[in-house]
């Protein structure tokens, strides 16, 4: 651009009298809530397909998984819910998961890696490094292993791969119409919480799991398409499965301190198994780490142990839905109920420490479930039945890290909204007890391991909560529009310290363009051709300058800053006067000053302790 052409910088050299045009600064966009655009209603309209196709994915993913035990268990081709149980194999049922996680490490090995594991971890790593990327091969993949793997008695529930399948559909979806990464993830999401809602008929549940484990934000952008989704899944779960609760249970305790207690010393306990479960999963896939043979071959191994285990005790095979009927119902003796805790954790965690496929929450449910079973026994009168609810969404809370989804996933599933405040205390307590005791959950510790750490901790953005206006430097130095070239140099070349960069204004403090350090090296390149005496607003402009005004928000400066490589911004008034300047260190030390808003506690915990010695 010709400087002689550029209004403020003519002004300037001809000093006169008249009023230029000025830069301003760039358009910020209006303050409001939300950033959401009508943008969103084309999410939602989608995620009606998605919704739709979800559900049909998780029924057709139960189907496939009686169909596969059927066929391994009785040799049947029936659609017939058999219990594995009954199985006329005998010992000979020892080689039928054996069986199954062999051609799991072959489709894992020759079809797609990421079918290995329990879904959500895999869902989770896609949103935040795979763009929201899913590939058509895992979308069929996923369902189908898991389907081997549970159909053949892997210790699984079927949530873990239809919330990776349904979020696959969402992906794919969102990639056919070339949606944004996050739109992508939107979709994704509605997609995974589709197929849960499909499966377990819990919407709201649904809808919480997606805010607290999926989406890492809260945005309307992100959580009306879920909310839609799951909204056609219900709908659609009630003309293909039966729309009761699936698993249908009314009990309930007055809240009384000495019940209160109670309920905290289930969620303390269901913590502490968390934890005990988390470090058996991970124990195991370090030990299987350790083998000298290829990773295509530790599901074989997992399958002996869930065959071993299922000699032992039959019933800690498959998704065990049976058994969290038996639970509820306070129909299972208390040495099944050990038995089936201790057996089904030990070839749980083997499995999937050898990367089979299968899910997470149905076990914990029994686990859960179980352990207050064998609580009731010691704490106040009460429905057997009621101390395994709470056990049963409390080992989901603390496990997963999700006690809101488990105490309303626990609801939904029972139909038993009496129970709120004891599912509530009890979940609250074994999501304290696993956040003190656990640097990273069951879900967390599988995608750090693949050098992906991640925060569970959402917080508003203090930039979005600062104006420039309390951050901004207000005396400024600033180099006047009249000066020359020579001046200029002679100025940044000074021994005393000099700033990076300066505003050039006029006489009426009216920012014109800025000047910087690299400005100053260009023009000594210049060697003998320099005309030093030339006005320094002949060598610069307004091209690309960047103004901000007090009432800005931070955070639409650093942006702008951001994108333009900018590391000081002068601030004007409304008379376009230089009122201040903001640089890169002012938008640190804003954010320092949050940080250490934060750590306050502990100044006053130092304060507590010398007040009491």
């Amino acid at each position: 651009m010709d400087a002689s052409s550029n209004p403020p910088i003519r002004a300037a050299r001809e000093i006169s009298g008249a009023r230029p045009e000025r830069p301003v600064p760039a358009a910020t966009p209006e303050l409001g809530d939300f950033t959401t655009d009508y943008r969103v209603v084309i999410l939602m309209a989608i995620a009606v397909a998605v919704g739709a196709a979800s559900v049909g994915t998780a029924w057709a993913l139960l189907r496939l998984i009686t169909l596969c035990t059927n066929l391994a268990y009785y040799g049947r081709l029936s659609l017939e819910p058999l219990p594995i149980s009954g199985s006329p194999l005998g010992w000979y049922s020892l080689f039928v998961p054996i069986a199954g996680c062999f051609i799991i490490g072959l489709m894992a090995r020759y079809g797609s890696e990421k079918i290995r594991g329990h879904g959500i971890p895999e869902a989770i790593e896609a949103i935040l490094i795979g763009k929201s990327r899913i590939s058509p091969k895992v979308a069929v993949l996923k369902p189908l292993s898991s389907a081997i793997s549970i159909g053949t008695g892997g210790p699984f529930g079927a949530e873990g791969p239809i919330i990776m399948t349904g979020g696959a559909v969402g992906s794919l979806l969102a990639q056919m119409f070339h949606l944004s990464s996050a739109e992508r993830k939107a979709l994704l999401v509605a997609g995974a919480a589709a197929g849960m809602t499909g499966i377990f008929g819990t919407p709201i549940a649904a809808v919480l799991l997606s805010v607290e484990l999926l989406l890492f934000e809260w945005k309307p952008r992100s959580i009306l398409p879920v909310i839609v989704a799951v909204a056609v899944s219900a709908g659609a779960r009630t003309l293909i499965l039966d729309p009761a609760p699936l698993f249908a249970y009314h009990g309930a305790m007055d809240p009384t301190l000495n019940g209160m207690v109670s309920w905290a010393l289930v969620g303390l306990a269901a913590g502490l198994v968390s934890g005990v479960l988390t470090s058996m999963v991970y124990g195991s896939e370090d030990l299987f780490q350790k083998l000298p043979i290829h990773w295509m071959w530790w599901p074989l191994l997992g399958g002996l142990a869930i065959g071993i285990g299922g000699l032992i005790e039959p019933a800690a095979l498959g998704v065990g839905y049976e058994n969290i009927r038996a639970l509820l119902a306070g129909d299972m003796p208390l040495n099944a109920a050990l038995l089936l805790l201790v057996v089904k954790a030990v070839i749980w965690a083997i499995a999937l420490g050898s990367g089979t496929s299968g899910g997470v929450l149905a076990p914990l449910l029994i686990f859960g479930g179980a352990l207050g079973a064998l609580l009731a026994n010691v704490l106040p009168p009460a429905d057997v039945g009621f101390w395994s609810l709470l056990g049963m969404a409390a080992m989901m809370g603390g496990t997963m890290r999700a006690p809101l989804t488990a105490t309303l996933f626990a609801m939904e599933l029972t139909g038993d909204y009496a129970a709120a405040l004891p599912l509530l205390v009890a979940c609250g307590i074994a999501y304290a007890t696993t956040v003190l005791i656990l640097k990273r959950s069951i879900l967390t510790e599988k995608i750090a391991r693949r050098g992906l750490h991640i925060t569970r901790e959402y917080h508003a953005d203090p930039f979005d909560q600062t104006h420039v206006g309390d951050v901004m430097i207000r005396q400024v130095d600033a180099l006047p529009a009249t000066w020359s070239v020579g001046e200029a140099i002679d100025h940044f070349m000074a021994t005393e310290h000099r700033h990076k960069s300066y505003p050039v204004i006029l006489q009426d403090r009216q920012v014109v363009a800025m000047v910087s350090r690299a400005d100053i090296l260009a023009w000594l390149q210049e060697g003998d051709d320099l005309d030093r005496a030339a006005p320094i607003t002949e060598r610069i402009d307004d091209v690309g300058l960047i103004l901000a005004r007090p009432e800005e928000l931070v955070s639409h400066v650093a942006d702008r800053m951001a994108q333009t490589g900018a590391g000081r911004v002068p601030v004007i008034n409304e008379n376009h006067q230089l009122a201040g300047l903001v640089a890169r260190k002012d938008l640190l030390a804003a954010r320092a000053r949050r940080s250490a808003e934060e750590r306050d506690h502990a100044a006053h915990l130092g304060w507590w302790r010398s007040a009491g010695s």
